[in-house]
């Protein structure tokens, strides 16, 4: 596959942090646990900094689906829950998204929510338009793979995998499509990566903390907290990780998630990174101020309410 060159001097202005109201589009495994709720609901109550255009359902496949097809129509079905319950239309912004993994690194899967992804990428030159992702990177691949100039005009910001020094890259959102993965991270489109392991996993909360400030914030926080509740039997000294509010919290203050300029790294067959310093350069996030996203998170749900 070939793919526009991007001189690295325009594509470290793409990557500048973003400022200002910014063009997105959020691509969720909704109902793969319970953190990508919490995201979508911090993107739509954030209309001040993001510009929310579309939802897309993500491929997963664990314990909360029967396959990857299964697990995008449960997300599908998640996000219209959500969006039911924070009384936001669903016409025109909710998408279907790839129904398999990619089998190599050169087919895309086309879906509703990758021809929408490329029209929107193709059709609007004002600024870029991020592709936030929190879930396998199925859809964004396909979009790359069925029309490769869409990489001169989006930011791919997305969760998946572990920091550059990590032994290993085996994190769940990475490691259902690796075809994916090597298609974004070859294909020099600017990107924003999100590590699990040591960056992102220090957005905990609490059942005490979601019962204090989500819990009784109309019907979205009642939902929240009750999914948060029974994602585990004990709580007694139990914390979850949020992962996913990390993506929308770099797009609305990029200073609550720190980052720096590298060379992106090459995906190996055994799941590792590997490093050439002559690759094109890429961001990455080596912290997140957990206190600021989940205020930020919690006064917008009161506010809301």
């Amino acid at each position: 596959m070939h793919y526009p060159i991007l001189t690295e001097s325009r594509r470290i202005e793409t990557l500048l942090p973003p400022e200002g109201r910014v063009r997105m589009v959020l691509d969720t495994d909704t109902y793969n646990e319970i953190d990508d709720q919490f995201a979508v609901v911090h993107a739509i109550l954030s209309p001040e900094q993001l510009n929310l255009e579309a939802i897309y359902a993500a491929p997963f496949h664990n314990n909360r689906s029967t396959g990857p097809e299964d697990g995008m129509e449960k997300s599908y079905d998640e996000i219209l829950r959500l969006l039911n319950f924070l009384q936001v239309n669903s016409n025109n912004f909710v998408y279907k998204g790839s129904t398999d993994f990619l089998s190599d690194g050169e087919t895309p899967l086309p879906s509703e929510a990758v021809n929408d992804m490329v029209e929107r990428a193709m059709n609007d030159p004002n600024g870029p338009l991020y592709v936030v992702a929190v879930g396998a990177i199925t859809n964004v691949a396909s979009a790359i793979l069925l029309e490769p100039e869409i990489i001169k005009n989006i930011v791919v910001v997305w969760l998946g995998g572990n920091p550059h020094y990590w032994p290993h890259t085996r994190e769940f959102n990475l490691a259902q499509d690796i075809h994916g993965a090597r298609v974004v991270l070859d294909s020099g489109v600017p990107f924003v990566h999100l590590p699990a392991r040591g960056v992102v996993s220090h957005l905990l909360t609490t059942v005490s903390e979601i019962e204090r400030y989500v819990e009784g914030q109309g019907k979205i926080g009642d939902y929240l907290a009750k999914i948060f509740k029974e994602y585990h039997n004990d709580h007694f000294g139990w914390s979850k990780v949020i992962w996913d509010i990390s993506a929308t919290a770099y797009l609305i203050n990029s200073s609550w998630v720190p980052t720096d300029i590298v060379h992106s790294p090459t995906l190996t067959d055994a799941v590792t990174w590997s490093f050439d310093n002559s690759r094109h350069l890429m961001r990455v996030a080596t912290s997140v101020n957990r206190d600021a996203i989940f205020k930020d998170l919690f006064q917008k749900l009161q506010q809301a309410e």
